[in-house]
Protein backbone atom coordinates (compact mmCIF):
# COMPACT_ATOMS: atom_id res chain seq x y z
CA UNK A 1 0.00 0.00 0.00
CA UNK A 2 0.97 3.66 -0.76
CA UNK A 3 -0.59 6.92 -0.86
CA UNK A 4 0.00 10.22 -2.10
CA UNK A 5 -2.30 13.64 -1.70
CA UNK A 6 -3.77 16.15 -4.22
CA UNK A 7 -4.46 19.61 -4.22
CA UNK A 8 -8.09 19.85 -5.49
CA UNK A 9 -10.84 23.06 -5.20
CA UNK A 10 -12.57 21.29 -2.41
CA UNK A 11 -9.01 20.89 -0.28
CA UNK A 12 -5.98 18.41 0.21
CA UNK A 13 -6.96 14.65 -1.03
CA UNK A 14 -5.31 11.89 -0.15
CA UNK A 15 -5.15 8.75 -2.34
CA UNK A 16 -4.70 5.45 -0.97
CA UNK A 17 -3.37 2.33 -3.55
CA UNK A 18 -3.37 -1.13 -2.85
CA UNK A 19 -2.34 -3.39 -5.23
CA UNK A 20 -2.71 -1.07 -8.02
CA UNK A 21 -6.73 -0.16 -7.15
CA UNK A 22 -7.74 3.01 -4.93
CA UNK A 23 -8.53 1.73 -1.57
CA UNK A 24 -9.17 5.27 -0.38
CA UNK A 25 -9.97 8.61 -1.39
CA UNK A 26 -10.20 11.37 1.92
CA UNK A 27 -10.06 14.77 2.14
CA UNK A 28 -8.96 16.71 5.11
CA UNK A 29 -11.06 16.40 8.02
CA UNK A 30 -12.75 13.43 7.16
CA UNK A 31 -15.50 11.68 9.30
CA UNK A 32 -15.16 9.43 11.26
CA UNK A 33 -10.64 10.20 10.35
CA UNK A 34 -9.29 7.05 8.73
CA UNK A 35 -5.96 6.04 10.42
CA UNK A 36 -3.15 7.25 8.10
CA UNK A 37 -1.12 4.45 9.61
CA UNK A 38 -3.07 2.05 7.51
CA UNK A 39 -2.65 4.09 4.49
CA UNK A 40 1.09 2.45 3.81
CA UNK A 41 4.24 4.54 2.32
CA UNK A 42 3.90 7.53 1.54
CA UNK A 43 4.76 8.52 -2.20
CA UNK A 44 4.64 11.03 -4.60
CA UNK A 45 1.75 9.58 -7.05
CA UNK A 46 0.45 6.67 -5.52
CA UNK A 47 -1.99 5.88 -8.00
CA UNK A 48 -1.21 8.65 -10.83
CA UNK A 49 -4.54 7.60 -13.15
CA UNK A 50 -6.56 9.07 -10.16
CA UNK A 51 -5.53 12.03 -9.72
CA UNK A 52 -5.40 12.66 -13.27
CA UNK A 53 -9.16 11.99 -13.63
CA UNK A 54 -9.83 13.36 -10.41
CA UNK A 55 -8.49 16.67 -12.28
CA UNK A 56 -10.57 16.06 -14.90
CA UNK A 57 -13.34 15.86 -12.67
CA UNK A 58 -12.89 19.43 -11.19
CA UNK A 59 -12.44 20.65 -14.47
CA UNK A 60 -15.43 19.52 -15.46
CA UNK A 61 -14.61 17.44 -17.97
CA UNK A 62 -14.92 14.00 -16.63
CA UNK A 63 -18.39 12.80 -15.45
CA UNK A 64 -17.46 9.18 -15.00
CA UNK A 65 -14.21 7.48 -13.26
CA UNK A 66 -12.50 4.41 -14.44
CA UNK A 67 -10.16 3.11 -12.19
CA UNK A 68 -9.84 -0.33 -10.30
CA UNK A 69 -11.33 0.15 -7.24
CA UNK A 70 -9.52 -1.96 -3.95
CA UNK A 71 -12.06 -0.71 -0.86
CA UNK A 72 -13.07 -3.70 1.59
CA UNK A 73 -15.65 -3.72 3.78
CA UNK A 74 -18.73 -5.95 4.62
CA UNK A 75 -20.77 -7.61 2.04
CA UNK A 76 -24.03 -5.18 2.49
CA UNK A 77 -21.58 -2.37 2.55
CA UNK A 78 -19.80 -3.35 -0.61
CA UNK A 79 -23.69 -4.08 -2.38
CA UNK A 80 -24.46 -0.11 -1.29
CA UNK A 81 -20.75 1.05 -2.54
CA UNK A 82 -21.97 -0.53 -5.90
CA UNK A 83 -25.14 0.76 -6.23
CA UNK A 84 -23.64 4.02 -5.34
CA UNK A 85 -21.56 3.68 -8.94
CA UNK A 86 -25.11 3.72 -10.54
CA UNK A 87 -26.24 7.59 -9.62
CA UNK A 88 -25.87 9.43 -12.59
CA UNK A 89 -23.85 12.40 -12.98
CA UNK A 90 -25.61 15.44 -12.10
CA UNK A 91 -28.53 13.06 -9.77
CA UNK A 92 -29.38 12.26 -6.68
CA UNK A 93 -31.13 9.94 -4.90
CA UNK A 94 -32.36 9.52 -1.84
CA UNK A 95 -31.22 6.62 0.83
CA UNK A 96 -34.90 4.78 0.37
CA UNK A 97 -33.99 4.83 -3.67
CA UNK A 98 -31.09 3.07 -3.18
CA UNK A 99 -32.27 0.90 -0.53
CA UNK A 100 -34.64 -0.02 -3.10
CA UNK A 101 -31.62 -0.41 -5.43
CA UNK A 102 -29.84 -2.94 -3.71
CA UNK A 103 -33.20 -5.26 -3.07
CA UNK A 104 -33.59 -3.81 0.40
CA UNK A 105 -36.77 -0.94 0.39
CA UNK A 106 -36.40 -0.74 4.32
CA UNK A 107 -33.13 -0.16 5.01
CA UNK A 108 -32.61 3.02 4.09
CA UNK A 109 -31.01 3.60 7.56
CA UNK A 110 -28.34 0.91 7.33
CA UNK A 111 -27.55 2.53 3.56
CA UNK A 112 -26.73 5.47 5.30
CA UNK A 113 -24.83 4.03 7.77
CA UNK A 114 -23.00 2.41 4.84
CA UNK A 115 -22.96 5.20 2.92
CA UNK A 116 -20.72 7.20 5.05
CA UNK A 117 -18.45 4.17 5.87
CA UNK A 118 -17.42 4.71 2.11
CA UNK A 119 -13.65 4.97 1.82
CA UNK A 120 -13.93 6.54 -1.83
CA UNK A 121 -15.58 9.48 -1.71
CA UNK A 122 -16.04 11.14 -5.15
CA UNK A 123 -14.88 8.27 -7.51
CA UNK A 124 -17.72 6.34 -5.26
CA UNK A 125 -20.29 9.20 -5.20
CA UNK A 126 -21.80 9.02 -1.85
CA UNK A 127 -22.17 12.51 -1.88
CA UNK A 128 -25.02 11.85 -4.12
CA UNK A 129 -27.43 10.52 -1.78
CA UNK A 130 -29.90 13.51 -0.08
CA UNK A 131 -32.02 12.82 2.73
CA UNK A 132 -35.97 12.15 1.85
CA UNK A 133 -36.96 15.63 1.63
CA UNK A 134 -33.96 16.42 -0.96
CA UNK A 135 -31.72 18.39 1.54
CA UNK A 136 -28.28 17.70 1.94
CA UNK A 137 -27.32 15.33 4.64
CA UNK A 138 -23.96 14.19 6.64
CA UNK A 139 -21.01 13.56 4.31
CA UNK A 140 -17.75 12.58 5.77
CA UNK A 141 -15.65 15.76 4.28
CA UNK A 142 -18.46 18.15 5.03
CA UNK A 143 -21.86 19.56 3.55
CA UNK A 144 -20.34 22.34 2.31
CA UNK A 145 -17.69 20.14 0.08
CA UNK A 146 -20.98 17.95 -0.41
CA UNK A 147 -22.91 21.35 -1.62
CA UNK A 148 -19.80 21.92 -3.90
CA UNK A 149 -19.49 18.82 -5.61
CA UNK A 150 -23.13 18.75 -6.35
CA UNK A 151 -23.11 21.97 -7.93
CA UNK A 152 -20.21 21.33 -10.02
CA UNK A 153 -22.10 18.25 -11.41
CA UNK A 154 -24.74 20.88 -12.19
CA UNK A 155 -27.38 19.54 -9.41
CA UNK A 156 -28.91 22.65 -8.76
CA UNK A 157 -27.35 22.67 -4.93
CA UNK A 158 -25.46 26.39 -4.39
CA UNK A 159 -22.62 26.43 -2.19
Amino acid sequence: MSYSTMSSPIGEITIVERDGALAGLYLTGHRPAPNPETFGDRVEHALPAAEDQLVEYFAGTRTTFDLPLGAHGTAFQEKVWTALRAIPYGQTWTYGQLAEAIGQPGAARAVGLANGRNPISIVVPCHRVVGSSGKLTGYAGGTERKAFLLALEGGGFVV
